[in-house]
């Protein structure tokens, strides 16, 4: 797999992956919410008395956190977005498919997120703020920091020339 940052965005764009360093992000920030979620496994390990109080809390956070890095893992892997004359197109999932076009005429305005963990890593979240009330904001979390800076300037520009026209 290549990374998203060696292709011609000027070029025809075909579907392209998330940077392999994005992985991280992914598997970190669902690590984060299985330990969250371990919470009702630890409710209920309490309340059937199945192991003692001192190891649940350890066992549910280890299992919630494993659990949510491999599901980050695979969340990242099934995640790729494209960029053509018609517009922005991001898609994820496997089993629960998801695409989303976004066509350049319905573009309102761009926005770029950097959070601590993005500039560790140089990447950056890219918010397509659209025209309309369904799904007003698609939010691309992952991309290239350089990508994405490319991606919303050549959004723009595609902006700007429908708006000339």
């Amino acid at each position: 797999m290549t990374d998203a940052a060696t292709f011609p965005l000027d070029a025809p764009a075909d579907w392209q992956p998330l940077p392999p360093r994005a992985r991280s992000l992914f598997m970190l920030g669902h690590a984060a919410s299985g330990l969250v979620l371990a919470g009702p496994a630890l409710a209920f390990a309490f309340s059937t008395h199945w192991v003692s109080p001192l190891v649940a809390p350890v066992v549910a956070g280890i299992l919630g956190a494993v659990l949510g890095a491999w599901i980050g893992a695979k969340r990242f892997r099934s995640t790729a977005w494209r960029l053509d004359d018609e517009g922005f197109a991001f898609r994820r999932g496997r089993l629960f498919f998801k695409e989303t076009r976004v066509p350049a005429s319905r573009v309102q305005h761009l926005d770029l997120r950097h959070g601590p963990l993005e500039r560790r890593w140089k990447l950056a979240t890219l918010v397509i703020h659209t025209a309309g009330s369904k799904m007003s904001a698609v939010s691309v979390t992952g991309l290239d920091a350089d990508d994405a800076e490319r991606l919303r300037d050549r959004l723009a520009r595609q902006l700007d020339a429908d708006d000339a026209l």
